[in-house]
Parts: C-alpha cells; structure tokens; sequence
C-alpha cells in the first residue's frame, strides 16, 4: 500500500512540474507563437497599450508592459530571424547596400547630401548595427533626470539577456594597443560604464559571432498578453477631438503588406498608444496624425488636431569620419569591440572584414579581409536642423537636415579627433597592420577621392582636417530629437497637450548618449515599462 501512496506522490509531483515548467519556459525566436504577418489581423481590435515600433527600445517596453496588460506591437518590417546578413559579423553592413523595399535598412540622404539608415525590421537598429554596447554617462543620466538605481536596473536587466564580451583577437587587439600607446589612459578592461580611455565594451554578437537583437527580449514576454504584427506600417494616430479640452487618443490606423487597413483601439481611458518609431519615424507620425507646425500640416492637407511647432525641430546628427586602411595580410572579421574615450570627447573605433567596405567601392573576398575602417565621431554634436514631411506616403523617408558642422564647435572638434585618430594608426603598435609604403597623407587622399557622400563642393585631394571633416562627413546611424523632452514630451514622455499618448525613444534626446546610444534605448524601454507599470498601479 506504501509502495502505491508513494507512487501516486511521485506522480502527483511530475504532473506540478510539468505543469509549472510548460507555463514558465520562455518561447524562443523566431518561433513566437504571439508573432503574426499583419493580413492575419483582425480589422479591429482592442489592447491596453499600442506600441508603435518593435525597434531598439520598443522590444522591451511591450515585453515589460505585456507583464500585466495587453499588449499590440507593431512593427512596419519583417523577422530578422534567419536572414545571415543581420546575424553574422561578416553579413555586417549587407543590409545598408541593399535598396529593395523589403530591406531591413531603409535608405535615406539628407538635405545635407549624407547617406543615412533607418531600421526596418523587428530589432531595428539592434539588427542592422555593429552591436557595440555601452552605457550612457552617469552626468547624462542626472541631467535628463532619471531615477539612476532604476536605470541601473534596467540596464541590467538587457544585459543578462542579449549583451556579450566580444573575443578580441588580432586586429582589436592591434587597435587597443596602438590606443594605449598614443595616451587613451587609463586601461579600463573590460566595462560596460562610460569611461575617459580605452576599454573593452559589450555586443550583440556571441562567441560564436552570432548577433541577438532586442527580437531574443521576446523570449520573456508573456504570450498571452503580447501580439506582435510584422509589416504593419502605421498610417496616422486615430484622435477624439469633438467636445474634448484637448485631443483624447483613440488608437492607429494601420496597413498591412496587401494593403488592407486594419484598426487597433485603446481599451480604456488608463490605456495609451506609444510611439517609438525612431528619430525620423516618430516625428514623421506626428506630423502626419495632424501634430505638428499649422502651416507645414496644412500645406499637405493634413487636419490639425493640434499646433505643436517643435515636432520635427532640433534635429541632430553626431558627424562621424573614417580613414581606410589595408593590411598587408588578410584578418578575421571583426566589428567594434574596443573603443578608445579621449578626454576631448572623442570616440575612435576600428572594423576590419565586413562588407562595409561595399558601400564605398567593389572589392574581393581578398580585399575586404584586408581593408579595415578606422572611425571617428565626438559627443554632442551642437549643430542642429529640422525634419519635415516630404509627402503623405507613410511609407516614403521624411525630408531632414542636419546641418553638420554649421556650429564651428564641431568642426573644431572633429580636427582634434581626427588628429587623435591619426596618432593611432601611426602608432608602432598597429604598425603591422598597415601598408609600410603608405603615408597618412596617401590614407586622407584615399578617402577624398572615394564616393562616400553627396555633399556640394567636395575636393578630390586633401589639404587640411577642415576640409576633410567637411568634404568626407558620414553618419554613425546615431541622430537623435524632432520630440525633444519639454518641448514636444514632457519629463514623463507624455505628448503635451494631448491625452493617452507617448513618444520614448531616441527622437526625444538632446544628445546622443555616450559612444553609442543602443545601450540607453534598450534601457530606455525597460525602465519606461517599469514606470508605466507603476503608475498604472499607484506604486509610482
């Protein structure tokens, strides 16, 4: 009779786990059961939150809200998942080269005659960049105002998911020590804070040089509260505005890959949309939902639902330089994974092996093993310009300027990096990696007469680092405002001056935070689903 009682225990034991463990193991990409193609939408639907952009910081928050409330996600791209060019290191930079419409980079230049990048792809900029991760200054984090034990949380909280300690083998390992040489002091090892000097950071990209995206965050959502919806670009913010002191948030009007448009409501007045559509994307919603400066709305026929004359305003790009570089032997693919901080504020990283070489000029397996990129950007930047709507396609690239170099700040400030840069590559230290026969002066000519941008006026030869900054000036990927906090956005992210709706990603920043602002969006996301959690519930 024992031997039953025990039995049936045992049993009764196996069947809890099971139990426990099929409602608690997390589903893995790209088999989310809550990821659907938008056509499988219903026409209308109802969640507590709408999240527009499943990008960098948009992951993270639906996952975190999707704790407690229903959730709608949508993401105007498809999977990354299963695509080598977003998970290799040696698929890096592909997707900036390839124009099709179902890229997972969206191409655009700006006025000012630089080729630029949007992500579109669930990921967003975490699918398409070189993964390098590193957190925000803790001066950034005491300015914007946010609570520090929270955002350490938070960044936490990313880290134990996605972020690695890349394998530094011949060419970072060159890099860093030519950095050491020239005086980026001290040696920070390995860190994932912002630190002056040189220092091992975080990836994306595992020891097996597999890239994870915000996408893998997914994996700790609860599928019963998340729906994901690939190709479903939004088209405008539904508003009511009849009888009401200020335009009350209904929900979006979105279309799916066949061209069919569905309608996601708001569930409750406590429920909101959430727009984290990025630095051209979230303003370029506004703008086309009716939010923005009267003249410029009206100008396209769009209905003003409310004056708001800084959307689209201070706009910013941190100007980024390179210098080419061919090894005399062939080096294995690496992406950043050193970074040097000088005390000027400038940023120096190096890649060698990926097809980012391709955007610039057809080479060979041989050659792209041997041509590396040394690149340069600083903080800031100061100059700033505007983005505006250049029709109402949704789908089509807003028009923005950013002025490079139009406050003589920056350009003063990217001779200096410029003139650190060339320390390093002149160092003994790195020396075996360059082509003895070649000055520094034959690498600035190199550049000058390679296509790298539409800017008026450029020369063909180089005479000093002012024309060079100017003549050769490309983008890093990291602009940033057109919904500046307290000027579109208040201290809680709130759109002002309208009810039930947000904008939290980079289009808020004055700044761009640290060497890369990836880590600060991932975070970004987190923390603002905690925040929204606990107001939500009076646990403010």
């Amino acid at each position: 009779m024992a031997f039953y009682d025990n039995f049936r225990l045992l049993m009764i034991r196996t069947m809890v786990l099971a139990f426990f463990l099929s409602h608690c193991a997390s589903e893995k990409g790209p088999n989310y059961s809550f990821m659907h193609e938008a056509t499988t939408a219903p026409l209308v639907s109802f969640y507590d939150y709408i999240v527009v952009g499943g990008g960098t910081a948009g992951i993270p928050l639906a996952t975190t809200l999707s704790e407690k409330f229903n959730v709608l996600l949508l993401e105007r791209g498809g999977s990354p998942y299963g695509n080598p060019n977003i998970t290799t290191i040696e698929g890096f930079a592909a997707p900036l080269a390839d124009l099709s419409p179902s890229s997972p980079s969206q191409r655009f230049i700006s006025e000012d005659g630089v080729i630029n990048s949007r992500g579109r792809v669930l990921g967003g900029g975490t699918s398409i960049n070189s993964g390098f991760y590193s957190r925000a200054p803790v001066s950034y984090v005491e300015e914007v105002g946010w609570d520090g034990k929270l955002v350490n949380e938070s960044y936490q909280w990313i880290e134990e998911k996605i972020i690695h300690t890349p394998v530094l083998r011949q060419w970072q390992a060159g890099f860093m020590a030519g950095l050491l040489e020239v005086g980026v002091l001290p040696f920070n090892n390995v860190t994932n804070d912002h630190v002056v000097g040189t220092k091992i950071g975080g990836t994306l990209f595992d020891s097996n040089g597999t890239r994870h995206t915000s996408a893998d965050i997914l994996e700790y959502a609860n599928p019963k509260r998340l729906t994901v919806l690939l190709n479903a670009n939004v088209e405008r913010i539904l508003f009511a505005t009849k009888g009401k002191s200020k335009p009350a948030t209904r929900g979006v009007l979105f279309r799916d890959s066949e061209g069919n448009l569905h309608r996601a409501y708001l569930k409750s007045r406590k429920s909101e949309v959430i727009i984290m559509a990025g630095a051209l994307g979230s303003p370029q919603i506004l703008l086309l939902s009716g939010i923005g400066p009267e003249q410029h709305l009206k100008s396209l026929n769009i209905s003003v639902v409310l004056n708001q004359p800084n959307v689209g305003q201070d706009m910013k790009d941190n100007p980024m330089n390179l210098v080419f570089l061919e090894s005399p032997f062939p080096v294995e693919a690496s992406l950043v994974g050193v970074v040097g901080v000088t005390r000027s504020g400038s940023y120096i990283e190096a890649t060698i092996g990926t097809q980012l070489n391709d955007l610039f000029a057809r080479i060979t397996d041989d050659q792209r093993s041997r041509r590396g990129v040394f690149m340069e950007k600083f903080d800031g930047p100061a100059s700033t310009g505007h983005l505006e709507l250049r029709n109402t396609d949704p789908t089509d690239n807003p028009l923005v300027t950013f002025n490079y170099f139009q406050d003589p700040d920056d350009l003063r400030r990217c001779v200096v990096g410029m003139g650190e840069t060339i320390e390093v590559i002149e160092s003994r230290a790195f020396s075996r990696f360059r082509l003895p026969n070649l000055t520094v002066t034959d690498l600035l000519n190199n550049v000058q007469n390679t296509p790298l941008n539409f800017v008026p006026n450029r020369s063909n030869n180089y005479t000093s680092l002012d024309q060079f900054c100017r003549d050769n000036v490309l983008s890093i990927f990291h602009y940033h405002g057109g919904c500046r906090v307290g000027r579109v956005v208040d201290e809680d992210y709130k759109v002002i001056g309208v009810k039930s709706l947000r904008v939290v990603d980079g289009s808020t920043f004055n700044g761009s935070p640290g060497t890369n602002p990836q880590a600060t969006l991932l975070m970004l996301g987190r923390y603002m689903g905690v925040m929204i959690q606990r107001e939500r519930t009076g646990n403010h």
